[in-house]
């Protein structure tokens, strides 16, 4: 099926709609090998989106990080010793440690997610200028030592989302059942370019959506309004 076939499928990659079934927790696949089609669509939709954010000039994607920055401290406020887990940009990511370093000077502190073990939740370090820095998954550098820390605001990369505020990241699910194992939630924030909107992410019972996603682009997408 294509485009010109059904208009209200997305474009890219084929639809598939007619093998999933809407329900209040999501689109459900019918069966095994819907569940499948799901899987490689995203896995391919995944790639697609990772190719065109390395496409962004750096220049484009530091002026975004710059407007998500003032947005993101609007949203966590002014309590000082508030603790956000931020993130290490990896693969074109839009760049907040300069506004990490900027809350930390007004009095809030921040962690980074460390990857203990594959399909388990997150674990969350604090991380101060000069700390000692290992490497963790993918080399990306992660506090070397440090006892866990529980954050209130979660900001989350995203590869792509939906106006339901549902993240498609890298497909490791981690931050999904870290919002999932919390006790209590935080704000949880989706962070990226605004070339990563898509129609859906034909998001799973198992998929945790963002309370907030923002893109820099002067809309704050929120969970139930979408705008």
């Amino acid at each position: 099926m294509d485009q010109e076939t059904d208009r209200n499928c997305p474009a890219s990659p084929p639809c598939f709609a007619h093998e999933l079934e809407l329900t209040d927790s999501g689109y459900m696949a019918v069966d095994r090998d819907a569940a499948v089609t799901v899987a490689r669509w995203r896995k391919a939709e995944r790639e697609r989106l990772i190719a065109v954010r390395l496409a962004v000039s750096a220049d484009d994607r530091n002026q975004v990080a710059e407007a998500v920055g003032v947005e993101l401290s609007r949203l966590v406020g002014t309590n000082r010793g508030t603790m956000i887990s931020l993130y290490w940009p990896f693969r074109g990511e839009l760049d907040l440690r300069g506004w990490m370093r900027t809350e930390i000077e007004r009095g809030m502190r921040i962690a980074l997610p460390v990857v203990e073990r594959k399909a388990h939740p997150l674990t969350f370090r604090e991380w101060t200028p000069g700390c000692q820095m290992g490497r963790g998954v993918w080399n990306i550098p992660i506090p070397a030592d440090g006892p866990p820390v529980t954050p209130d605001v979660v900001i989350a990369p995203l590869v792509g989302f939906d106006h339901d505020c549902y993240r498609l990241g890298y497909g490791g699910g981690f931050f999904d059942r870290t919002l999932a194992a919390l006790s209590q939630r935080p704000l949880a924030i989706g962070v990226g370019h605004p070339s990563a909107a898509i129609a859906t992410i034909y998001p799973q019972p198992y998929d945790v959506p963002m309370d907030v996603i923002v893109t820099g682009s002067g809309k704050t997408t929120r969970r139930g309004c979408g705008q």
